[in-house]
């Protein structure tokens, strides 16, 4: 049986799933990542998730697609990646030399994009953007129909600057939009809030959560009329309508897909924010042509999108 294999490399886990090269699915596994212990570590639970997907049944796998977190070149190699010791790695070439099958790697958003992509009717876009919010903001870039990455690490829509002289952002740049519209910038910012004497919801919901703020609890608070949730989702969508009214300006695309947690959350409660605030910043007529929708995958765009980039270079 011929087969292309997608993985999702994280920080906390690896996903590999099995297709047939009709994109049904046929196996997936998973491990830790365990990126605390080391490189060697690291590649061992990635060995054993495609061993373990390798042994279904007669499966003969004829390529390999990944998606890495951190920047990535068109070879394969990763240079950095912020929660795994990959550093000027050739990840692409140890898995090509060791499975002896032609290997994609890409950067996790821009793979993820594509999955989305490639889930809709594609036939219908051939541009199309996407903007991720997670822990930080990730953005692709689909041109005719092709994922675009530039040297390798085009579509770092993050670290676009919505606020000149603004907040610092981890990559050591003021008025980055993932200083504003990141879940870490989200949480940083209510509890910033919560030392003022906020009277708020999150008060108990952080408690319950723990360190992370999860993106339910903000659906949760903003459903409850919490006014510091109203503000922080008000706030969200006005960073990220300065930026996709940006993209929009820039691309024109026919298509731009919004994803991460916290907008699967708050759907189309958010996604109308957005486009009413991008309103304010593209020019004239231009968002009358972009279609803007909600990423439908959640974690499977992630090994999708790397199945689908394997089987591009078959």
């Amino acid at each position: 049986m011929k087969t292309i294999l997608g993985l999702d490399i994280g920080g906390t886990k690896i996903l590999g799933v099995l297709y047939d090269l009709d994109g049904k699915e046929l196996a997936r596994e998973k491990k830790k990542t365990k990126a605390n212990e080391g490189l060697e570590v690291v590649m061992s639970q990635i060995y054993k998730v495609i061993d373990a997907l390798k042994s279904f049944e007669d499966a003969q796998i004829l390529a390999i697609g990944a998606g890495v977190p951190g920047i990535v070149d068109d070879n394969g190699t990763v240079a950095f990646s912020p929660n795994i010791p990959f550093r000027d790695f050739t990840l692409g070439k140890k898995l090509s030399e060791r499975y002896e099958v032609p290997v994609y790697v890409g950067n996790d958003v821009n793979v993820a994009m594509y999955g989305e992509y490639k889930h809709l009717d594609s036939r219908a876009s051939k541009h199309v953007l996407g903007i991720f919010i997670g822990t930080g903001v990730g953005g692709a870039i689909i041109i005719d129909g092709k994922l675009y990455t530039g040297q390798g690490s085009a579509g770092e829509f993050g670290h676009m600057v919505v606020s000149a002289d603004g907040a610092y952002c981890g990559c050591g740049a003021q008025g980055c939009l993932e200083a504003y519209a990141s879940k870490t910038a989200i949480q940083k910012y209510i509890l910033k809030q919560l030392t003022k004497g906020r009277k708020s919801m999150f008060s108990d919901l952080l408690e319950e959560d723990g360190a992370v703020l999860k993106s339910s609890s903000i659906r949760k608070a903003y459903d409850a009329h919490d006014e510091l949730a109203k503000e922080v989702v008000d706030r969200l969508a006005r960073y990220m309508g300065i930026a996709v009214g940006s993209l929009v300006n820039l691309y024109h695309p026919e298509m731009m897909i919004i994803g991460g947690g916290i907008t699967e959350a708050l759907g189309d409660l958010l996604l109308e924010k957005i486009i009413s605030e991008s309103r304010q910043h593209a020019m004239p007529g231009l968002m009358e042509t972009v279609n803007f929708t909600v990423s439908e995958l959640a974690d499977e765009a992630g090994v999708f999108g790397a199945y689908q980039l394997a089987q591009n270079m078959l």
